[in-house]
């Protein structure tokens, strides 16, 4: 079914790199939670009014909270595929952070008013009506719901959208409130006891659950969230698989929303090289990474001295200080410059949160051990932190 609707309605779909195809994906799955959340809420709502049941009536309301966050996300992907402008240069993708942020606050506040409600009907219960029409309704609500998780799970997924994903954690705690639900009606019918108030506070505590983790899973992005390891992984190796280039360091990747990317990398080359050449492709990598993985990537020459025998032995020195180092990512720009009474050795190195040595430590180590080599070598170095 869902592979019916997606090559119904988006042309193009396997391109899910493509800005436009992605934010067609984004409309389809809000309107269909639109629509199959406002069915689903609708028909809980009735029959909870009409057995007098407080779980189903909340269980009914979430539906319906899930179908404004619907709403929301289809209007977050809408306003997120506008171009930039004179006060938003690098565009609006980060309308769909910002509409999961909303709809995870929704939750929130529905789920806190849905326990109080549930609270009072713990300690002033009403007899509840037992109907099969209800252990019917609630056992198909629990089926369209099992299906609308994996349908934005799935999505989300294909086009890499965690507001998407986030929609379909909702809906797999959709099922199990839904399932408490069903729980409930069934023992109250066997054993005659009110269950219906602890229940509605089950559901109640699932909504506001959900609502948390998606304020921490929507924040992220907006706070700078780390980026993707294989998304650095494939910038790395397509990089590095050409010839030219000795290695790749200061890659830094920025997230400006879905389809927004901006990178910039230290491409290492051979300083006695054709420098042209090298430059020429550079240029290439640029080109195709941008083509291929939609990432607007600057790239930085750093020529590498490859043929002085002293600046090698060096850098394998500082190789073997730092191996054993916890903490240390690696060094790069590794330049000797002498003088008449010593000479600096300068480089940077990359330090990792892990790291927990102090800067000074670390100098005062590195110049110790190289001074084993010569004691008029004097260390400059300067700490970089990783960002990816």
């Amino acid at each position: 079914m869902r592979k019916f609707l997606i090559r119904t309605f988006i042309k193009d779909y396997e391109n899910v790199k493509d800005p436009k195809v992605r934010e067609n994906y984004g409309k389809l799955a809000g309107i269909v939670g639109i629509v199959t959340n406002l069915i689903l809420s609708a028909a809980k709502i009735i029959i909870g009014l009409f057995v007098n049941s407080i779980a189903i009536i909340a269980d009914g309301i979430n539906n319906l909270a899930d179908m404004a966050s619907s709403a929301i996300t289809l209007i977050g992907f809408k306003l997120a595929a506008k171009p930039g402008d004179l006060e938003h240069p690098y565009g609006h993708a980060r309308f769909e952070y910002l509409a999961g942020l909303a709809v995870s606050f929704l939750i929130l506040i529905i789920g806190i008013r849905l326990l109080t409600t549930s609270f009072d009907k713990i300690l002033n219960p009403d007899p509840q009506q037992f109907s099969y029409i209800v252990v019917i309704i609630l056992v198909l609500a629990i089926g369209v719901k099992v299906w609308q998780a994996q349908f934005n799970l799935k999505t989300g997924e294909d086009i890499h959208s965690s507001a998407l994903k986030a929609t379909g954690m909702d809906s797999r705690n959709d099922v199990i409130a839904t399932t408490a639900v069903l729980i409930s009606v069934i023992l109250g019918k066997l054993t005659g006891l009110q269950l219906d108030g602890y229940m509605g506070c089950l559901v109640a505590l699932f909504i506001i659950y959900s609502g948390f983790k998606l304020i921490k899973e929507t924040s992220s992005p907006l706070l700078g969230k780390a980026p993707d390891p294989e998304l650095v992984k494939e910038i790395e190796e397509r990089i590095c698989e050409e010839d030219a280039v000795l290695g790749i360091h200061d890659l830094v990747v920025h997230d400006y929303g879905p389809g927004r990317i901006f990178a910039s990398v230290h491409i290492e080359v051979d300083a006695y090289g054709d420098l042209i050449h090298s430059h020429d492709i550079i240029d290439n990598i640029e080109r195709t990474i941008s083509t291929d993985l939609k990432i607007h990537l600057v790239a930085h020459m750093d020529p590498l001295e490859t043929n002085d025998p002293l600046t090698q032995a060096i850098n394998e020195k500082i190789a073997d200080i730092l191996k054993p180092l916890d903490g240390i990512a690696g060094f790069h720009d590794l330049r000797i410059v002498a003088g008449y009474t010593h000479s600096n050795i300068i480089f940077d190195i990359v330090i990792t949160e892990e790291c927990s040595l102090t800067e000074s430590y670390i100098k005062n180590m590195v110049e110790k051990q190289l001074q084993v080599m010569d004691k008029t070598y004097y260390v400059v170095i300067t700490f970089d932190k990783s960002y990816t």
